[in-house]
């Protein structure tokens, strides 16, 4: 009876101390930025054994290398909102601002003080400060940022820094153990383990039209305040950003998602070297295979990607790909879905040569394929952007000018835009302004489109053949 006693108390009190830490971690800590919620080449990693048993694996080392190249991330923002009362008593349209704080995480990857991030953690940032695991805090500026991807590069000015170095998440294992390191609830330098649950996980959480989701799923806690930090192998290499959790309540529920590290280590490589994301295209309309496509295309496989057509300017068409192959693997690697290859297309730029095995009325090929950006090309034009995102364009002549009484503005020649189209624009339209800043030619059409191509949309100043000025949005992802 002592012993049934005693066992009763001992789970009163732990439930007490868990029910006590959720209000003490849970309630008090709200100003978290939360993962999002569900509702230069990188080294090789040592050729090692992932079935040995779990209490033979030493975290202790990768803890050690990583806790303190991961920072604490704390981002300013400043948040409009339309006081209703001054729009009911005064019949105005007046604007309150208010001061935002979130906090989130970010890996050194460098000595010199560049971090990597999510996007969704700096994002409207007016002020950004980071916080070293020694307590040194430093002002942080934005060196660039991909939504699609949800990375982001900020730079802090300082030295002999402690870093992480990058793995080759492509060779991660399921079920091999990781950590998590981030700062939690404003916990600063928290470490949590678990093994990797899936590679490849698609979760449609980022509604960008380009967007790019193969995350790692794991088991690893991640909370609110981690977003941004490392996940890292027993090794202490970075194979993964930290980003995502799935739940219910917006604290951890059992899984948690990465951006894998190949993808964002060529995201911040080409920040660096261009200024924006150069972003691979295989010029293919994809569909998942399954056991009943499987039998309609009469192929012992019921996993890999059915290529349902071509683009006549991608790289698919002119390296052979044709309507109905199936992609199973690019460079050895499986692709068993849809997201396998957007996930291995992350990790590459135009002009990167890849060798593909597909199945053709059931017999497997490899056919090499150079892979090549959205304009169909390796290389970008200072006219491509504004040949994709709308039509061929030129310069107001001075009559053009002298009629509408403007001396701005370039003419739509060939529209090719649908949507824009749609919404009534028309050849001759003259573009006076993008998001109200004045277009005077073509470069500066086109460098704007570029600088601006991961934004969901613009806003086009149009002036009409009949001297009507009017707005259209123009979306771009």
């Amino acid at each position: 009876m002592k012993k049934i006693t005693t066992l009763i108390l001992a789970s009163a009190l732990g439930g007490a101390m868990t029910l006590g830490s959720y209000k003490l971690f849970l309630e008090e800590n709200k100003g978290a930025v939360y993962p999002i919620v569900l509702q230069k080449d990188a080294p090789k990693p040592q050729v090692v054994n992932y079935a040995i048993p779990a209490e033979n694996t030493d975290f202790t080392k990768a803890a050690d290398a990583t806790l303190a190249a991961v920072v604490h991330v704390k981002n300013v923002s400043i948040k409009e909102v339309q006081d209703p009362f001054s729009n009911f008593f005064n019949g105005g349209n007046s604007v309150r601002q208010y001061k935002q704080v979130g906090t989130g995480s970010g890996v050194i990857i460098s000595a010199d003080g560049y971090i990597i991030t999510n996007n969704h953690v700096i994002d409207n940032a007016k002020f950004l400060e980071v916080t070293l695991n020694d307590k040194r805090k430093f002002k942080a500026t934005i060196v660039g940022t991909d939504p699609n991807t949800d990375i982001a590069l900020v730079k802090i000015d300082a030295k002999n820094l402690p870093y992480i170095p990058f793995g080759n998440s492509d060779n991660v294992k399921v079920g091999e153990w990781v950590l998590a390191v981030g700062n939690p609830f404003n916990l600063a330098s928290t470490v949590t383990a678990g093994i990797i649950s899936a590679k490849g996980r698609n979760i449609n959480i980022n509604k960008n039209r380009g967007a790019i989701e193969s995350f790692i799923q794991t088991d690893a806690v991640v909370n609110p305040g981690n977003s941004g930090g490392a996940l890292v192998n027993t090794r202490g290499e970075l194979i993964g950003i930290n980003s995502a959790i799935e739940s219910l309540t917006g604290s951890y529920m059992g899984y948690s998602f990465a951006v894998p590290s190949n993808i964002a280590k060529r995201v911040i490589d080409d920040i660096m070297l261009y200024g924006n994301v150069q972003r691979a295209y295989l010029g293919i309309i994809p569909d998942d295979l399954n056991a009943d496509k499987a039998r309609f295309y009469k192929v012992p496989n019921t996993e890999g990607v059915i290529i349902l057509d071509v683009s006549d300017e991608g790289a698919a068409k002119k390296a052979g790909l044709q309507k109905s192959d199936i992609i199973v693997k690019i460079d050895g690697i499986d692709i068993k879905k849809y997201a396998d290859l957007i996930g291995f297309l992350g990790s590459k730029r135009p002009g990167d040569k890849i060798s593909l095995s597909i199945l053709r009325e059931g017999v497997e090929k490899k056919i090499p394929l150079t892979l090549k950006n959205k304009f169909g090309k390796e290389t970008v034009s200072s006219v491509d952007y504004v040949n994709y995102y709308i039509g061929r364009i030129k310069p107001l002549s001075e009559t053009e000018k002298e009629k509408f009484d403007i001396d701005y503005g370039v003419k739509i020649t060939n529209l090719n835009n649908r949507e824009l189209k749609a919404k009534g624009l028309q050849n001759n339209d003259i573009i006076l302004a993008v998001n109200n800043i004045k277009i005077t030619s073509l470069n500066e059409l086109s460098t704007y489109l570029k600088n601006n191509e991961n934004e969901k949309y613009i806003t086009l100043q149009i002036l009409d053949q009949r001297g009507r000025v009017g707005y259209v949005s123009l979306m771009l992802n």
